[in-house]
């Protein structure tokens, strides 16, 4: 996943468009007291996303089962040498072992920024999220803790790899630890975009770098970003490109549910950044396959 400064939630369900359309803006209650009805709708918001990730037993679920798999998927690595999530080749052998993965939405839940967002009638925020991001209080993601534990146990080094900039790179660290996740006490395991001159959105840079001195087994992620280049494109692009990896989905590259956001969703308004709300909404709705 990737929650930089471009991100927006995810596509909204007309009929919920309409039965929030006259309700009034609202805050945050107090703990303990139920949460008021959200405002009218903002761009790209989705109510219905977010509760999944917060309530339903399948979200859960289908987290846990992904990194068992994963876990799986890493035992079987260990044992071969030639394996690698990067095509590394031979050579690598002799590297130490390493995953990559992406942080939000894929190991830490982001969800109670997003549940804010809905109560306040607002989309996403730079300077809200930078709020949330220097609270560090973004909660494991069901699973995530144990298999990065577990790969630690293993021998192997967790790459952090998350398009959160520079300016957030001490409090991702500060989370990490907090929630229990293992962090090297020399080594920089964790890759902010824009760090290094040449770390941008595109995360390529960073797991090439990784790539130079650890034996890559897996790649996990919430977004096309978190596992191969070229994921800012049209949706019909990114299908294209994701399938032509398609064998690696599964076998070393492990791929998490995240409806709300995404370069999947940034892909809908056709990657432009600042539309208006109205424009963002008909580009969006643009995309829907409706039953005639």
């Amino acid at each position: 996943m990737e929650p930089c400064v471009s991100r927006r939630p995810g596509l909204p369900i007309l009929l919920l468009l309409l039965a929030l359309a006259g309700c009034r803006a609202a805050t945050p209650p107090p703990r303990g007291q139920p949460a008021a009805a959200p405002p009218a709708p903002v761009a790209g918001e989705s109510l219905a996303a977010v509760l999944w990730l917060q309530t339903a037993a399948e979200a859960e679920q289908l987290d846990r089962s992904t990194f068992a798999a994963a876990e799986r998927a890493l035992v079987a690595a260990l044992a071969d040498p030639g394996r690698s999530a990067l095509d590394q080749g031979e050579a690598a052998a002799a590297l130490p072992p390493a995953v990559i993965a992406d942080v939000d939405e894929t190991l830490l839940d982001n969800s109670p920024y997003e549940a804010r967002g809905l109560l306040e009638g607002r989309g996403f925020d730079p300077a809200t999220w930078h709020e949330w991001v220097e609270r560090a209080e973004a909660a494991p993601r069901p699973g995530a803790l144990e298999f990065a534990r577990r790969a630690a146990a293993l021998g192997v080094e967790v790459f952090y790899v998350t398009n959160r900039d520079a300016r957030q790179e001490a409090a991702t660290r500060r989370n990490l630890l907090e929630a229990g996740f293992p962090l090297h006490p020399e080594l920089d395991t964790v890759l902010v975009e824009g760090e290094r001159p040449e770390w941008g959105r595109d995360k390529e840079s960073r797991r090439a770098a990784v790539a130079r001195t650890h034996r890559v087994l897996l790649l996990l992620g919430d977004d096309l970003n978190d596992f191969v280049s070229g994921a800012f494109a049209t949706p019909e692009a990114r299908r294209e490109l994701a399938s032509r990896h398609a064998r690696r989905f599964g076998h070393d590259w492990f791929l998490f549910a995240n409806p709300v956001y995404g370069s999947w969703s940034r892909a809908l308004e056709g990657n432009e950044r600042g539309l208006a709300p109205e424009e963002a909404r008909r580009r969006r709705l643009e995309h829907l396959r409706a039953w005639q």
